[in-house]
């Protein structure tokens, strides 16, 4: 076996104690056939694709998922200490929230809700679709070639309606990384949904997110003032909302360049500290308005729980979140983490965390075995693709398995090698 595809087996064994022996020799197959899978990705086109004489009886897959003596919450935690130790081994960790809808066909799909669409949806239309709605958090990783940094996703909940809330979801997965690393510190990066989550005193977390136009925001309560009768203020006096803030500013606007997604913008910032007493009572939060000076966007307006952060390193950290976005649709898109067919008991929830899981570990085998390395071949329409893409990744570990699983066993003529290269890459990036 060559020495990259070996990595990736020794890297999936490294998991076998969240596992009885049975169930780990299941697992890897089963994740290592779930990354060669062409097509939609149920278990049974996954059973497919595995070599005939290592094949279990069918059922023994299906009953993995569905009723495995096993957890999820073990993979969770040996991937983010893994993770973290090989690619982020020190200082803050920066961590992304949000909550997405694996989409679901059929009558009853355990764990499956009626929910908003968020992708079909517009300002003038809801969508609902049926579907699993994941709470997911990932760990942001600046990838050793530059550019966009990517979000490798290390813990999720499955919301139920009438269960704990999305935010007591949140909450408790952001407890849960802090028990993993009780000498770390961490930073959140979360949409406009989860800015509640700065009033629940999450351990060691600093949290950034966008805040309402209309915020009621106040001053600081002024100090006690010994001998004064009644109740100490809780508040100071009011302030305009973040956008009547914005609209009032003539001066004390800073002009910076910021990397947004990778790339150089310049915007207009201005910040203060503010109380925003609805969501975070107990403390003050640094509120950061975003102008574009050409006037093509909107302004835009961030909080932070970090009152000694900059403004640009605010607004970066918040851009930075579509990190989380790209991994969605790479999970649904390029491993089907929509399309297994299970319907009973941990099935569709396991199922779901385990495509989300596989992205990980594809990214830090990637990391880890090729670097730098140009991977992706070079063509005509992308003459300037300096980076590569979640399927460039991909592809290169399909190239290293498939080689060993169709050739390892025989040695090619000099003049077929062309054509095993080709036959080889065009397995590799079936969708």
């Amino acid at each position: 076996m060559s020495g990259a595809a070996a990595a990736w087996i020794l890297f999936l064994h490294e998991f076998g104690p969240a596992f009885t022996q049975p169930s780990a020799a299941l697992f890897v197959k089963l994740v290592t056939a779930w990354v060669l899978c062409p097509g939609r990705h149920t278990v049974t086109r996954m059973i497919g694709v595995m070599a005939p004489k290592a094949r279990h009886p069918h059922d023994a897959f299906h009953r993995f998922l569905r009723a495995g003596r096993w957890d999820m919450e073990d993979l969770w935690r040996l991937l983010s200490l893994g993770l973290a130790a090989s690619l982020d081994p020190e200082g803050t960790l920066q961590f992304d929230l949000d909550d997405t809808l694996f989409h679901k066909s059929g009558r009853k799909v355990e764990g499956a809700g009626v929910f908003r669409d968020a992708v079909r949806s517009t300002s003038r239309r809801v969508v609902h679709a049926l579907g699993l709605n994941l709470v997911v958090l990932t760990l942001r990783i600046a990838p050793p070639w530059g550019g966009e940094p990517l979000g490798l996703p290390v813990n999720m909940r499955l919301y139920r309606k009438g269960g704990p809330s999305h935010l007591d979801l949140a909450e408790e997965m952001i407890r849960q990384i802090a028990g993993w690393f009780p000498s770390r510190t961490f930073r959140l990066a979360c949409d406009g949904a989860y800015s509640s989550l700065a009033g629940r005193d999450l351990p060691r977390t600093q949290v950034t997110s966008r805040m309402r136009r209309d915020a009621a925001l106040y001053d600081p309560p002024p100090p006690n003032r010994k001998g004064k009768r009644g109740r100490p203020a809780k508040k100071g006096p009011r302030l305009r909302t973040p956008l009547g803030m914005a609209s009032a500013l003539i001066q004390g606007w800073v002009r910076v360049t910021l990397m947004v997604r990778g790339k150089p913008e310049p915007r207009l910032l201005f910040s203060r500290p503010v109380l925003w007493y609805k969501t975070c009572p107990g403390r003050l939060v640094l509120l950061v308005i975003v102008r574009d000076p050409m006037g093509k966007q909107r302004d835009d307006f961030f909080f932070t729980t970090d009152l000694l952060a900059s403004a640009a390193a605010v607004v970066e950290e918040y851009a930075g979140r579509w990190s989380i976005e790209d991994t969605f649709r790479n999970v649904k898109q390029f491993l089907g983490g929509e399309d297994p067919q299970n319907w009973k008991g941990q099935g569709p929830e396991r199922a779901a965390a385990l495509s989300l899981w596989i992205s990980s570990a594809v990214w830090n085998w990637y990391i880890q075995e090729q670097g730098t390395s140009r991977t992706w071949p070079r063509l005509p329409w992308y003459p300037g693709k300096q980076t590569p893409s979640f399927l460039d990744a991909l592809a290169s570990l399909r190239r290293h398995l498939w080689r060993y699983t169709i050739f390892s066993g025989c040695a090619s003529p000099p003049h077929l090698l062309k054509k095993e290269g080709l036959l080889i890459d065009i397995l590799a990036r079936v969708a």
